[in-house]
């Protein structure tokens, strides 16, 4: 009969961590693929990818977040500190350091509208810029003769502008720059638009005008890009965009903002209205001065008229004309004499250039010369001849005095190994070499014996 063994210890199923951690995320991932989660946003932090990670929370819990770049397409507001929100996504682990995490696709605002939420995130974040300060706004021109429509060809803005325009400033030249004022792309054209006006600086002003509408039909001119647009334009924009209860980020960053394109074409023909009421009062203001200064001449005239010079008119041109005369005849006598006298000059001069022989002249250099280098040689000889004499009283002098003279009568010059010349017998000790110098050759002797 054989025995039955039965092993009643549970086998130990031993995992890694990693293993543990892709079965969580294994489980997270197969039951929240689909989840809505409100919280407030805390610890926001854009990435330099553009990724966005934030912590969602509420007064007992919280979960953090990853918002990426591609799933941030179509959000017109920006996640921050704060901000209460309902994210929509998927959960799963994030396994290098084990947190769960919600890996979000869409994100909407609790309570304040999107769109809204982002007009007013935009709003503060321009205006810290100084974008909507008065310090970097551009007047409007006195008088503007070309003016710059950007709107829809189609729409009731750009005929009010029209009619505005046609009845009250009738010679002004209006360049229409057809765009999209809302949907998908408008933007980008309206961008376009206030590029090719600020390049070509074709117009004076601009009116940026569009129709009422709701806070979707308006959205193009709350866009960043169409802001900094405006910002960089070189030419002032009057912005009527909506109706007067309508405000976008384009109003605000305009250098004029007006309530409707109506008021916007409004503005333009104020501008042309103040200037033809200037230019009457300075009408005015010139007549009168004219009519001042005309009361003015005509008492002077009168006043003069009652002098003595205005009574003898005839008398005063006379003595003019003869003193005309002397003065005609005093210059002829004078411009004679000095004629006269350049003439004397010129002759005097004449004569002495042509008495003058310069063949003579260079003859006589000549003799000179030769002269001066015939005596220059003599005494170039007798200096030489001098020196040369000199020379050999020297020399034979120096030949009567040499050392070696005394040589040639038989005497001889003894030197110690270093070359000095021995003058006594102390001098040197036994044994050492001694140098003479003879008339013809040297000898090298020992030194043997010293007597004193």
């Amino acid at each position: 009969m054989s025995q039955l063994t039965f092993n009643l210890m549970p086998q130990r199923r031993i995992l890694t961590v990693s293993e543990l951690t892709g079965k969580v995320r294994d489980l997270l991932a197969k039951n929240f693929t689909d989840i809505w989660v409100e919280g407030e946003i805390s610890n926001c932090r854009p990435a330099q990818s553009g990724h966005i990670y934030f912590t969602l929370k509420d007064d007992r819990a919280q979960v953090r977040c990853v918002f990426f770049k591609q799933q941030q397409r179509g959000i017109k507001f920006r996640p921050e500190d704060g901000l209460h929100v309902t994210v929509r996504g998927s959960l799963s682990v994030y396994e290098s350091r084990g947190e769960y995490q919600i890996y979000v696709e869409t994100i909407e605002p609790v309570g304040l509208g999107a769109l809204q939420l982002a007009f007013e995130q935009l709003k503060k974040r321009l205006e810290a810029e100084g974008l909507f300060s008065q310090e970097r706004k551009k007047p409007l021109p006195l008088l503007p003769s070309r003016i710059g429509l950007i709107t829809s060809p189609r729409g009731a803005a750009v005929r009010d502008v029209i009619r505005i325009l046609r009845r009250r400033f009738p010679n002004v030249c209006l360049t229409v720059y057809p765009v999209r004022v809302q949907g998908e792309g408008a933007a980008a054209e309206i961008v376009k638009a206030l590029k090719f006006f600020s390049q070509k600086k074709s117009v004076d002003v601009l009116i940026l005008a569009r129709g009422g509408g709701s806070i979707e039909d308006l959205w193009s001119f709350n866009e960043e890009t169409v802001a900094r647009a405006i910002a960089d334009s070189t030419i002032p924009i009057i912005s009527g965009v909506g109706h007067e209860t309508d405000f976008t980020i384009a109003d605000f960053v305009a250098d004029v903002r007006a309530s409707t394109p109506s008021a916007a074409a409004e503005l333009v023909v104020q501008t042309r209205r103040e200037f033809d009421k200037h230019i009457a009062d300075l009408r005015e203001t010139i007549a009168s001065l004219i009519r001042y200064r005309l009361l003015e001449s005509s008492r002077r005239v009168h006043e003069l008229a009652g002098r003595r010079g205005f009574r003898r008119p005839l008398d005063l041109l006379r003595q003019q004309r003869q003193r005309a005369d002397e003065m005609t005849s005093r210059l002829a006598q004078g411009l004679r004499a000095r004629l006269e006298h350049s003439r004397k000059r010129f002759t005097t001069a004449h004569v002495r250039i042509v008495s003058f022989d310069f063949r003579m002249r260079i003859a006589a250099f000549r003799l000179r010369l030769e002269k001066r280098a015939a005596e220059l040689g003599v005494r170039s000889e007798r200096l030489l001849h001098a020196k040369r004499e000199r020379f050999e009283r020297l020399r034979l002098q120096l030949n009567e005095r040499s050392p070696l003279k005394v040589l040639e009568r038989g005497y001889a010059i003894a030197t110690d190994a270093a070359g000095n010349i021995l003058k006594s017998v102390e001098g040197v000790n036994l044994g050492d070499a001694v140098r003479v110098q003879l008339r013809h050759g040297q000898l090298t002797t020992e030194v043997k014996e010293k007597k004193a």
